[in-house]
């Protein structure tokens, strides 16, 4: 019987989403974190912080070490930001060349070490794979206040970003075959709902009360199937 969980990850698996009637980023009081500590009475120790990424979270994982074995499980969540990149440069020089936040490569790499740090502590890692995103409306909120000809031109076209990220899930998938630790597919859920935009915020890439609600509900069905 699972007791007690800690999680790494970013914005998605700390619970922001975009409030469009407070024109802010909030924490939900139900995140999918919440809604299963809840539902499960499962101890969830939540270490996420926004805007994550490998690199980031790697440090933090760092300084939990020596508390990962006492858990049940670690749950990892990353890749979001990773993929992402600074678009005020892009829409400044389109025609110049651009790396994401943490390349691919990089992304693999560093995201292997956190899960052998895991195991290594003698904690159990089990990978989230991505929510995706809504590459229309998330191209909107990126070119806010810069040039959406010049991010456009640069991109080809615009579900270039919704590929883009897409590679990093692949990329998830990829590690926990090569690690044979536990994926859990948030991404099908979502493209099962036929319109998953509607679990998604203004800003196309965070999970809306909604879409942590379905999060939730995936995490529940893959823990009892496979108890």
């Amino acid at each position: 019987m699972i007791q007690s969980v800690c999680v790494f990850g970013d914005s998605v698996a700390k619970g922001i989403a975009f409030d469009s009637a407070r024109n802010k980023y909030t924490l939900l009081k139900d995140s999918f974190v919440s809604m299963i500590a809840k539902n499960s009475h499962i101890a969830i120790k939540n270490f996420s912080k926004f805007g994550c990424t490998v690199t980031k979270g790697g440090e933090v994982l760092k300084k939990h070490m020596s508390e990962l074995g006492r858990y049940d499980y670690t749950v990892l969540e990353f890749g979001g930001n990773d993929c992402d990149f600074n678009w005020a440069e892009v829409s400044a020089s389109p025609e110049s060349s651009h790396v994401p936040n943490t390349p691919v490569s990089v992304f693999e790499e560093y995201y292997s070490q956190m899960i052998d740090e895991v195991k290594a502590c003698g904690g159990k890692p089990v990978l989230l794979s991505l929510p995706p995103i809504d590459a229309k409306r998330y191209f909107d909120w990126i070119s806010r206040g810069l040039n959406p000809e010049n991010i456009l031109r640069w991109l080809g076209d615009v579900e270039f970003i919704y590929r883009w990220h897409e590679m990093y899930n692949l990329a998830v998938n990829r590690l926990a075959i090569l690690h044979h630790v536990p994926l859990i597919d948030i991404s099908s859920a979502f493209l099962k709902t036929g319109n998953y935009q509607d679990l998604i915020c203004e800003d196309g890439i965070h999970p809306n009360e909604n879409g942590h609600r379905l999060i939730g509900q995936t995490i529940e069905k893959y823990a009892l199937a496979n108890a």
